[in-house]
């Protein structure tokens, strides 16, 4: 099996490290990830300038990009034969309920998902995580049991992990993506010039947490697994769209 790892926290952080020597033991690794942090950039395609890229000390690539550019750079340029699988991570920070729609770290595994391979998304909870290497065993655990036992296609495996030891994990829950309300007020101040500016605000505190998501399983210490798909559709709302759409003025048979 040959792995594609890459993140969103850049290709000098702690998770990618301990993601890489987990995996490693496992089958063959090649990591793409980008130079700099780039939390927060979803989905982003980097169009207007060229992607630059650098073998770092270590042997990881360094792409001066997105986590969407490298793993597109990556599946239709670097690689040959393709790899069998995307993992991204670890994230320094959990991606729980709505954070996926943001996360990069869900973006590169999405990615993959895209150009058709399976991918898994490994995030570490907590502000200052410290035990990378809970998260790096459980990515080997998932990946060792996909090898055995593939699961559909066109899902993608959301996986947060509690800041604990190995040992002090209470288990594995698969579970669906909670929600937040909505964010904090934006930080309103000025840069030394005396100009405005503005910082993103905090976000905002949990609105579903129950029991069965994924805020609740990782608050209680379980791993939480999510899959998620690439399919944005409301289907269920499909039927009632079209009899609301027939009241619009431009209708066509």
């Amino acid at each position: 099996m040959h792995i594609l790892i890459s993140n969103d926290d850049g290709v000098h952080a702690d998770g990618i490290k301990a993601l890489h020597a987990a995996l490693s033991k496992i089958a063959a690794v090649t990591v793409v990830a980008p130079d700099r942090n780039c939390s927060g950039a979803s989905n982003s395609l980097t169009l207007e300038n060229p992607l630059r890229i650098q073998t770092v000390e270590n042997g990881f690539i360094s792409v001066k990009g997105t986590p969407t550019d490298c793993v597109h750079l990556a599946i239709n340029e670097l690689l040959n034969p393709l790899p069998d699988l995307v993992v991204s991570g670890i994230n320094h920070g959990a991606n729980l309920g709505d954070d996926v729609i943001y996360s990069g770290t869900v973006a590169a595994a999405t990615e993959g998902r895209f150009l058709g391979l399976p991918a898994i998304a490994v995030s570490q909870y907590g502000r200052n995580p410290k035990h990378f290497e809970s998260a790096a065993r459980i990515a080997a655990d998932i990946v060792a049991r996909l090898k055995d036992v593939p699961l559909d296609a066109d899902q993608i495996l959301n996986v947060n992990v509690p800041d604990l030891p190995y040992e002090e994990l209470k288990g594995v829950k698969v579970t669906r993506l909670g929600s937040r309300h909505r964010a904090e007020k934006m930080l309103r101040t000025q840069d030394p010039a005396g100009r405005e500016i503005f910082w993103l605000g905090p976000v905002g505190e949990t609105a579903d947490a129950g029991e069965g998501t994924d805020f609740y399983a990782v608050a209680e210490g379980y791993v939480s697994i999510s899959p998620i798909k690439v399919d944005l559709t409301a289907h269920h709302q499909l039927e009632g769209l079209d009899r609301w759409a027939q009241g619009l003025s431009l209708i066509h048979e």
